[in-house]
């Protein structure tokens, strides 16, 4: 395993699990250092266990001499990451390729390179040149094997995925069946639990995980036009979701109405796929709509929270609630948060923020000043003009209302994940505001609790 980054680490850990040795070649010293000592550099719950155990067991190593790691191997996968392109959001593949170099030198037997990072179609087969080039002696097959890990529930998702893709090279004459048979043999566990193992070209596979997460990220965008329309019209954001989402065909995933999508993987994988099919001319002006959509969200909260607070944060403190881009996991990356917090602290409000997993991560991400990092929500919360929910951890929704608005200043609740109900916040007495949820119905309910 070249990499042992988050996808990396995850897929070592889970294969090491299902029996198979595993070396993971790390060359970050910091890193490496910390690994091999069992302890792990990201939040991901179980994933420490797992790593300690398999260690124990000796089917998982660390490493950064990628000769010893290759040496034997039946299958060599690139785990490296491919952050967006400075200034045109493709995919950098400098260390996808800087991999594949290292590996090809390594090499002393046949193998099956596989790409376990997210690429852009074609990558495969440019990775196979590279490795004619360097080694023409060489006897190999190249493989795609895309990850669809969430964050937060990465090992469920290995150990019980809802598909495993794996794309071979069938302009290859011979390689394939030696490739799928490895391939079969490394993810030979699922087959007792029916998990579906779809084999498809190296071109298809390298499509499948960048259709899937812009579609994903589509349905977020969808459903927050949609709560910005029930505002206006009356409705409720949560029964209408539940309305469409009872309909198979859409179902229920990815349709909880919020500040806009975050993370490691829809932003990049929106901005190349949409790359991919400029350069290969083809439209994609759904994929161009819902990342336009979902810039536009992000950048009219900070207008939202300003409205809530009366039109203006300027003195005042604001207690914020999460920061990471969902919860479950310490990743910073295009978290809401960050333009949120930003815009605030520009004009003139003091932030208390709390998270249980990001705190770190968020520091570099930040402004340095006007912002106070407190011990829980409630450290948070004491004094605070407004409440501000951005994201949706447990333990906020746990606390009860009362016990909040006993220590803050103001009363205002600005809810971006829907975690309150709003009968609750209104009999708390607070000026509670959500998302895609009709302010009538909370002054209705503010005013029978009154009465």
């Amino acid at each position: 395993m070249i990499g042992g980054g988050y996808v990396g680490l995850v897929s070592a850990a889970c294969f090491a699990e299902f029996g198979t040795e595993v070396a993971v070649v790390e060359t970050h010293p910091g890193r490496l250092a910390t690994l091999r000592k069992g302890e792990i550099p990201i939040y991901e719950p179980g994933l420490d266990k797992l790593v300690s155990e398999n260690i124990e067991a000796g089917r998982l190593s660390f490493g950064n001499d990628v000769a010893a790691a290759v040496a034997g191997a039946d299958a060599i996968f690139i785990a490296v990451g491919t952050p967006p392109r400075n200034g045109d959001g493709h995919a950098d593949l400098t260390y996808v390729f800087a991999a594949a170099e290292q590996v090809a030198r390594a090499m002393t037997g046949y193998a099956v390179i596989v790409t376990k990072s997210t690429v852009p179609v074609g990558t495969g087969r440019r990775i196979a040149e590279t490795v004619r080039r360097l080694r023409p002696d060489l006897a190999f097959d190249v493989a795609s094997n895309p990850e669809f890990l969430r964050e937060g529930n990465a090992i469920g998702d290995f150990m019980k995925p809802d598909r495993v893709v794996i794309g071979t090279d069938t302009d290859q004459p011979g390689g394939t069946e030696r490739a799928q048979e490895i391939m079969r043999r490394l993810y030979r566990p699922l087959y007792v639990i029916e998990a579906p193992i779809l084999f498809t070209s190296l071109e298809s596979s390298e499509l499948i995980k960048y259709a899937a997460n812009s579609f994903l990220a589509m349905k977020i965008s969808f459903i927050n036009e949609m709560a910005d329309l029930c505002e206006r019209v009356g409705a409720d954001v949560h029964e209408l979701a539940r309305g469409i989402g009872m309909d198979h065909r859409i179902g229920r995933k990815f349709l909880h109405a919020g500040p806009g999508y975050g993370g490691s993987c829809f932003p990049k994988d929106t901005l190349a796929l949409m790359r991919i099919a400029q350069e290969a001319g083809a439209s994609s002006r759904l994929v161009e709509a819902t990342v336009q959509v979902n810039d536009a969200r992000k950048a009219s909260m900070g207008a939202r929270i300003m409205s809530a607070c009366g039109g203006s944060v300027r003195g005042k403190t604001i207690a914020v609630f999460g920061l990471t881009f969902k919860p479950g996991t310490d990743d910073m990356r295009d978290a809401p948060s960050i333009p949120i917090i930003h815009r605030l602290i520009e004009n003139g409000a003091l932030v208390r923020a709390f998270d249980p997993a990001g705190m770190t991560a968020a520091r570099p991400l930040l402004p340095k000043h006007d912002i106070t990092y407190c011990t829980d929500a409630i450290d948070a919360a004491t004094g605070a003009n407004a409440v501000l929910v951005l994201t949706e951890w447990n333990e906020f929704r746990a606390i009860s209302p009362d016990r909040h608005r006993d220590l803050m200043t103001g009363k205002v609740v600005v809810d971006l994940r829907n975690i309150w109900e709003p009968s609750s916040m209104a009999r708390a007495g607070f000026d509670y505001s959500s998302v895609g949820r009709p302010e009538r119905r909370i002054e209705l309910e503010r005013g029978t609790a009154a009465a």
